[in-house]
């Protein structure tokens, strides 16, 4: 079978190629699923180029840590799937490729439905929840603000906000957004001013004055300063990513003066591992009934590998989405 090889860290065109590989076979408790979709994150790249804090792995190694497919093969203490059922694959199972064997415990089944628009829901959809459901948990017509809502987890945010009943407040960098993310379900979405202050007067303006408690910032930088600024007293910053590529910042006036705190996220969250599948299926499910959907860059065969780590290193209007694998054409 097919499948990309990591061999070292540095650029994608030096350090990952295509090869023939022997497909799995299934140990006694896995199953072998043929990849339908695999996504492509701003963390892979960083994984396959070696940023700082993104030396992880032995080499060589399959890249891909999302990903979705068939079930072909089963051991025979394989429990929960049977042979063309669907299934989400764990999260880092090196999904770039034509098959890959897993536990069958670590899998989730996976609805009939848009393989394109179902792979993202291990990591961005999920992202999303947390971030909504575990960590601000907002009232019912309770604001939450956001920057990066153009993104995938951007806009899963604000489909799950507004299942839940809260608001959003959406922070973005081109005034063509405005009216595609309100048709998306945004409540108010504004244009960063490049300050602070004029963007904390703006999010005023346009929630009515509403007291927010909480934000959430993938920008970081002066990202999470200008997130700060538009909170209330006491409120939260929740940081859950930096695409500026720097890390977040507070500003003296919004610690000392609004007692506002800066947390962290990740992906654990406090549910056990059989509560995240259910969420998982709860999260496939919306995608299905049309609730959850994200915007898609681009597809590529593996093939076209190259081409697709090229296209995820643009950004904003030069990307425009998520860049989907097809391993299996």
């Amino acid at each position: 079978m097919k499948a990309l090889q990591q061999s070292a860290y540095g650029p994608p065109l030096e350090v990952v190629a295509l090869i023939d590989v022997d497909a799995p076979t299934p140990g006694p408790t896995e199953i072998v699923v043929e990849v339908e979709a695999a996504a492509m994150h701003l963390a892979d790249l960083k994984f396959i180029n070696g940023d700082p804090g993104f030396r992880w792995f032995e080499m060589p190694r399959t890249p891909g840590h999302e990903g979705l497919g068939r079930v072909v093969a089963l051991g025979d203490q394989a429990k929960g799937f049977e042979i063309g059922d669907r299934a989400f694959l764990p999260v880092g199972a090196g999904t770039f490729c034509q098959k890959v064997a897993a536990k069958a415990d670590d899998c989730t089944p996976a609805p009939e439905g848009d393989e394109i628009q179902l792979v993202l829901m291990s990591l961005n959809a999920m992202t999303a929840f947390i971030l909504v459901n575990d960590i601000s948990a907002p009232a019912k017509d309770e604001w939450i603000i956001q920057n990066g809502a153009n993104s995938s987890c951007g806009r899963f945010v604000i489909a799950i906000a507004k299942k839940r009943g809260a608001k959003t407040v959406n922070i973005v960098r081109r005034p063509e957004l405005i009216e595609e993310l309100k048709a998306a379900g945004a409540d108010a979405v504004i244009v960063d001013a490049g300050d602070p202050d004029a963007t904390a007067a703006l999010v005023k303006e346009a929630t009515g004055g509403a007291d927010i408690r909480c934000g959430f910032d993938c920008v970081a930088s002066t990202g999470t300063v200008t997130i700060a600024r538009c909170l209330r007293e006491s409120g939260t910053v929740i940081n859950y990513g930096f695409m500026t590529g720097k890390s977040s910042e507070m500003a003296f006036q919004d610690l000392f003066l609004k007692s506002i705190t800066l947390q962290g996220m990740n992906m654990s969250s406090d549910r056990t591992a059989m509560e995240r599948k259910a969420v998982l299926q709860d999260l496939a499910n919306m995608t299905v009934a049309g609730e959850l959907e994200a915007k898609i860059a681009g597809t590529y065969t593996l093939e076209q590998a190259q081409e697709a780590f090229a296209h995820q290193a643009r950004t904003g209007a030069n990307r425009q989405g998520k860049i989907i694998i097809l391993p299996n054409g």
